[in-house]
């Protein structure tokens, strides 16, 4: 995109900002007495599609972000580095299916670079010849080990670890600050889960060796080795890196890890506000975006299942505005 290509398209973001979910609503959200109640507010907030509409409403949602990043930009590529996540979701949800012999449709996502729908019939029918060569060659190798082995894990494992690699090669060749930073954190942080739940079912060293990524902020040797040690290990190694101050939190849960986590990304998204003439403001929006929608999932859960809306805060992340 040309500087005034991205001029235009900030100001259209500009506005779209205006609209985000600030915490007032966040809060009127949480408030609601029951899941009808929420869907309710939503629709008044402007939140979905239409009311009568058979489109999950988190699904709407996140069709109308990537509608509006299609409007703004003729080169979608620039958002790769979300899009290929989706493309390696749906990878995974087309593989277990196909050895389950379940339909997948319900559960892909949308805004990926390739239709779910195409992407399972590609790995069904065995021919990758329409897939981008690294998708191709890691839908090959997870369906042959998933179907060979029955090891769904070591399957996840395959695709996971595709999924880092890719996210840090588009960050490596856009060479975009704001792209790069979020890349690292986003692996990073997936190191250390990947760290923490293997270490939990007593992985081997292979194993880590095989589903940990490349990053710059972690030694992910170290971090293999520490996890193989177990979990008291994993804490003591990250208290010699810049993930010092997640600790507390991935000793209290997975999740507060993972909304540290949130946060930390969100807030280093700010400073794009004042970015004009780049790309920033845009992967800034569909962060907060993205963050908006996983609030509103999380409350949506909760009311289904009658969670005390004190355990809601806890787990509901900083928002954008």
């Amino acid at each position: 995109m040309k500087t005034q290509d991205f001029t235009y398209a900030v100001s259209r973001i500009r506005m779209k900002e205006t609209k985000l979910f600030s915490r007032k609503e966040i809060d009127r959200l949480i408030s609601q007495k029951d899941y009808q109640s929420v869907l309710r507010t939503l629709y008044e907030l402007g939140f979905g599609g239409e009311t009568n509409s058979n489109e999950d409403v988190l699904t709407a949602e996140q069709n109308k972000l990537w509608q509006l990043m299609a409007e703004l930009t003729d080169d979608m590529s620039v958002f790769d580095i979300f899009r290929i996540q989706n493309d390696y979701h749906n990878l995974k949800v087309s593989v277990k299916s196909i050895y389950s012999n379940t339909e997948p449709y319900s559960m892909f996502v949308s805004g990926g670079t390739i239709k779910g729908e195409a992407l399972f019939e590609s790995v069904k029918n065995r021919d990758y010849s329409e897939l981008p060569d690294a998708l191709g060659l890691t839908a090959s190798l997870s369906l042959d080990t998933l179907l060979k082995t029955g090891d769904g894990q070591l399957c996840d494992a395959i695709i996971d670890k595709a999924t880092l690699d890719a996210v840090t090669l588009f960050a490596k060749n856009m060479q975009q600050e704001v792209i790069s930073e979020y890349a690292e954190l986003f692996v990073a942080s997936s190191n250390i889960k990947i760290a923490v739940r293997g270490s939990r079912l007593n992985k081997s060293l292979d194993f880590f060796s095989k589903s940990l990524s490349d990053c710059n902020t972690l030694n992910i040797e170290a971090l293999a080795r520490s996890a193989v040690k177990g979990f008291d290990e994993i804490c003591n190694y990250l208290a010699d890196t810049e993930y010092k101050d997640a600790v507390s939190y991935i000793k209290k849960s997975m999740s507060s890890f993972e909304k540290w986590c949130d946060d930390k990304l969100l807030n280093s998204m700010k400073k794009q506000k004042s970015e004009p003439f780049t790309i920033g403001p845009l992967i800034a929006y569909i962060l907060a975006k993205q963050n908006e929608i996983k609030a509103v999932r999380l409350i949506l859960i909760a009311k289904l299942n009658g969670l005390d809306d004190s355990k809601i805060n806890e787990r509901i992340r900083e928002m954008y505005v």
